[in-house]
């Protein structure tokens, strides 16, 4: 069924003129070349040139030309177009007064623009481009956008949206008997078998295999790998190997993989054979993906884990030895007072020693020596070695099931890898001689080879260890996985760049000759040493006392009188709301929560379930709980939970209640948008949670994970993700910048000290985004020389050193790089983590690492000289404090503990947590609107400089409790009790 799917101010946007345009777009879009001139100033009379004029840049700037348009131009727009005339913007007032002129116009501009008019013939054309489309992504609004922007590339006139509108929807209503008949194919008979068989319980499981794979695992213990090993197993029975699945496109098998996930396998079963299939072809395809990779992270942290175990027990050992050494040193002491003691006769030297120290204490002394003696245990690595055991209870599966390519051949690892799977496996049973040891590292090498030859045990665990390192590198690489492939698969294939480099140096911003910003960046760093010179010479508040550099700390700045009387007035108007009105307040203004039913039933579904699932989820409460206090069954909480809240559709609702915060007037005094930033808030686990992580100064003997989040400087949060607790956020700074798909265009980001690193430095300068973060230690920061160029260097750490043609060289890598990043080939958190877990320095880190050490170097110079540019940034990292403050307001369930054991059932949580936080904000910043508009009206002056110090993270109105009865009859049997429930009617405690 096709349904219009826009809302009244989506569709009315569409179909007018911008009422705000940008100074870029202005300039962009609206100026007249010479071409452009003469071609209007054929025209006669001045209205008719200028409408003329405006028609041309409006059809620039949306490839459309509303039927009343002359009625909606922005007096801007009229002003600059009319400054390149010589004309009045007023003389656009006569320019409508004939319909026929401005048709007559519209088609000269036309021609003039090379553009065409919409045909009806053009729809199937533009119905197949939008099938393609939609088998890369499935939301409507993001192909309507795709649509009109590719018809504006096409120089075509695109007709009413609701034209547009029709045509997606249909196009989405198709894809899945093109995604049937793509696979057809594959789908024989046999495979068709395979497929249904995994919807159907199997005894030895006792759960459908559909079911038992979407399980998974919650520890990294040698059980819950063998028992995803078993899985990929069960996988590879399929014969996988052998699909061709080359038509099913990669976003949409992914798409189809999550639906499939998400839907019981009677449901699926109840699908016709045209979306079931498909469904569980890309299911089995992900699950093999998804499963690999879990095994291979499952090993890095169990063998993490017994590192860290077997360090720990080596201290121990070390400590009792040291204990042991002291006795025994007092023990033989002793026995050597007696000995050398002349008066005691010879032969009665061994009686005189027993009779001073038990015989117990000196065998006891003796054996502490003999420890004492045992080299074997100066490592932890020995101590390592007692886990062998438990690692060989997966580790032969793990090595035979698992193809591992090498893709560094210099030291000979894959002839050990290879020596070692058949040891682990039983196809072997000595190791030889000659087995190779060049890979062995120094700190391994007195372990394997305690005499000659190198030993067994010691060696395999050797090899494992490599195997773990490069892994994680991506030295070693295993086929068909996401998180551990080859590092070179990550970016745009080498024969595709020279295709997509001019579109990736357009969309960064970029000139045609790149070497051009490397110059720019070195003339920026000439320019600014003398200036920091100068400054430090002033002694002011950068300076420099014993040859250290001091930054007096930024003064708090007071509140003037008048914001004190602001707050007052806003703390006794704002109305006192209930967290759950919020919801359903803010949906009326936005209607976020058809795009949650979108996703999932294509939004016939009530809000009320789909409100208590989302409170559920970003309070921390439980199922059940929710269910009680709602009223509503506990299946129907359950199953909208199920259904609705998954990370995409959470997402794009986010994404619409940050658009409309944007389009707020007083959200433009906190901040344009351009500025976000971005840090990390931590929450403990219940339980075993196989991605959380011991983190003592926050969880005390627990483990928990973060939750890092971006926040806009006029206090949207536009990204939020679930991150180990023990990782640095720098490296996953910029997935949510680049992921960002608000209308909020970010431009600078800000981070505390832990957030930044030299690479993220050279990656946002390549991206074309400033990075700005806040220094805490900038007194030790080395900064860097320029190599071969003679420069005055102020008397700073300047130890580092740049070199230009190094760089220029490699240009290209880097921008193949940042190309990736844009374009979506990879996030950067992966890409990132790659380079930083590399044995040995990766060329790329070595250059990325050099472009951001000037870029730092920049940065921190300019951060020296401007106060301004100092607390900017501490002012937006502030905004992102009191936005953590309101995040614990709303948290409040749960004992506050993360009971969720998925990482994606996690970062459900956290798109709910953000979606609601973002709700919150917005209603506050609506009724703060009102307040000062109300404040006004009554004559109390509201300073535009007040403003823009108030907050929208403020919780002190709102009750998020909801609210308690006391009845004072209650409905009781004859015996005055109330009557017991049925076991049907029982909801899981604390589900």
């Amino acid at each position: 069924m096709i349904i219009p799917f826009l809302t009244a101010p989506e569709r009315q946007g569409y179909q007018q003129v911008p009422a705000t345009l940008s100074e870029t777009d202005l300039r962009q879009h609206f100026h007249l070349t010479g071409a452009d001139r003469e071609f209007i100033q054929r025209q006669r009379r001045d209205g008719n040139r200028l409408g003329c004029a405006v028609q041309l840049g409006l059809v620039r700037l949306m490839g459309y030309l509303p039927e009343d348009w002359f009625e909606q131009v922005p007096v801007p727009v009229a002003t600059f177009v009319g400054q390149q005339l010589g004309l009045a913007p007023d003389a656009l007032a006569t320019y409508g007064e004939r319909a026929a002129t401005r048709s007559e116009h519209l088609q000269l501009v036309l021609r003039h623009l090379g553009y065409r008019k919409w045909q009806p013939l053009d729809s199937p054309g533009l119905e197949a481009w939008l099938l393609e489309r939609a088998q890369e992504h499935d939301q409507l609004r993001l192909l309507l956008q795709a649509a009109c922007q590719k018809l504006h590339q096409d120089r075509v006139l695109r007709p009413a949206i609701s034209v547009l509108e029709l045509l997606v929807s249909q196009a989405l209503l198709q894809t899945d008997a093109a995604t049937y008949q793509r696979l057809a194919p594959l789908l024989t008979p046999a495979v068709e078998t395979q497929l249904d068989a995994l919807l159907a319980v199997d005894p030895a499981l006792r759960v459908t295999p559909h079911r038992w794979l979407c399980q998974p695992a919650t520890a990294n213990t040698p059980t819950a790998i063998n028992q995803a090993l078993a899985k990929l197993d069960f996988l590879h029975q399929l014969g996988l190997v052998d699909w061709d699945t080359g038509g099913l496109n990669a976003n949409r098998r992914k798409r189809l993989a999550h639906r499939a996930r998400h839907r019981t396998s009677q449901a699926i079963g109840r699908y016709a054979p045209a979306k079931r299939y498909p469904l569980l072809v890309a299911f089995v395809l992900e699950s093999h993906r998804d499963v690999l990779d879990a095994v291979l992270t499952m090993f890095s942290d169990y063998w993490a884990l017994a590192q860290r175990k077997a360090q720990r027990e080596h201290e121990a050992h070390l400590l009792a030895i040291r204990q042991a050494r002291e006795t025994a040193l007092r023990v033989f002491a002793q026995v050597a007072r007696t000995v050398v003691d002349e008066q005691i006769p010879a032969g009665q030297v061994r009686k005189a020693v027993f009779e001073a120290i038990p015989r117990e204490q000196v065998e006891q002394a003796l054996q502490a020596y003999y420890a004492l003696s045992d080299t074997r245990l100066d490592s932890p690595l020995a101590f390592l070695l007692r886990r062998y055991a438990h690692l060989k209870q997966f580790s032969g599966s793990l090595l035979r099931q698992i193809s591992f390519t090498s893709a560094f051949a210099g030291d000979r690892f894959a002839e050990a890898l290879a020596l070692v799977v058949e040891l682990q496996t039983g196809a072997r049973r000595k190791l030889p001689a000659d087995a190779p040891t060049d890979f062995i590292t120094p700190s391994w090498h007195g372990f394997v080879h305690p005499q000659q030859a190198p030993e067994r045990l010691p060696y395999e665990l050797c090899v494992l260890a490599t195997l773990r390192e490069r892994l994680r590198s991506g030295d070693v690489f295993v086929p068909g996985s996401r998180k551990f492939a080859d590092l070179e698969s990550y970016l745009i294939p080498a024969a595709q760049w020279p295709g997509l480099r001019g579109e990736v140096l357009r969309q960064l911003g970029l000139p045609e000759d790149p070497s051009q910003r490397l110059q720019a960046r070195l003339a920026e760093l000439e320019a600014l040493l003398p200036q920091v010179s100068a400054l430090l010479a002033e002694g002011g508040e950068v300076r420099l006392e014993d040859g250290e550099l001091v930054v007096t700390a930024l003064q708090a700045e007071e509140l003037p009188a008048s914001l004190r009387v602001l707050d007052e007035q806003i703390r006794a108007r704002m109305p006192a709301v209930e967290l759950t009105d919020i919801l359903v307040e803010v949906d009326g203004w936005t209607g976020f929560s058809e795009l949650l039913r979108e996703a999932s039933t294509g939004g016939s579904e009530a809000p009320e379930p789909i409100y208590a699932a989302l409170l559920a989820a970003a309070c921390n409460i439980p199922l059940s709980d929710m269910a009680r206090s709602t009223g509503l069954a506990y299946q129907t909480v359950w199953w909208a939970t199920n259904q609705f809240l998954h990370e995409q559709p959470l997402r794009a609702a986010t994404t619409r209640v940050v658009n409309q915060q944007h389009r707020q007037w007083l959200a433009q005094h906190w901040g344009g948008g351009g500025l976000s930033s971005s840090d990390g808030q931590r929450f403990p686990v219940s339980g075993q949670v196989r991605n959380a992580k011991a983190l003592p100064r926050y969880f005390g003997y627990g483990r928990g994970v973060t939750f890092y989040t971006h926040t806009a400087d006029h206090y949207a949060q536009y990204g939020s993700k679930v991150i180990p607790a023990t990782e640095r956020d720098a490296t996953y700074v910029l997935d949510e910048v680049l992921g960002n798909e608000t209308d909020v265009v970010i431009v600078e980001h800000a981070t505390d000290t832990h957030g930044y690193t030299d690479l993220v430095f050279g990656l946002f300068d390549l991206l074309g985004l400033q990075y700005s973060p806040r220094l805490r230690d900038i007194g030790d920061q080395k900064l860097c020389r320029i190599r071969g160029r003679e420069l005055a260097y102020p008397g700073l750490h300047f130890t580092g050193h740049v070199q230009p043609g190094y760089i220029e060289a490699r240009l290209d890598d880097l921008l193949r790089v940042a190309g990736s990043f844009k374009l979506g080939y990879v996030t950067a958190s992966l890409f990132i983590s790659k380079l930083q877990a590399y044995p040995r320095q990766h060329n790329l880190t070595y250059v990325l690492q050099q472009y951001g050490r000037l870029i730092k170097t920049n940065f921190i110079l300019r951060y020296l000289l401007s106060q301004p540019l100092r607390r900017k940034i501490h002012v937006q990292l502030n905004k992102g404090e009191r936005l953590h403050a309101l995040r614990v307001f709303l948290w409040f369930g749960g004992d506050g503990l993360i009971r969720r054991k998925q990482e994606e059932a996690q970062q459900e949580v956290v798109g709910a947590l953000n979606l609601v936080t973002n709700l919150v904000v917005l209603w506050n910043t609506v009724y703060l609107q009102q307040v000062v508009q109300t404040l006004r009206a009554e004559g109390i002056e509201v300073r535009d400089e007040d403003l823009a110090r108030l907050s929208p993270a403020r919780y002190e109105h709102i009750n998020r409790l909801g609210k308690y009865t006391f009845p004072r009859q209650v409905d009781v049997q004859p015996n005055g009790l109330r009557s017991l429930r049925k076991p049907s009617e029982t909801a899981p405690v604390g589900a």
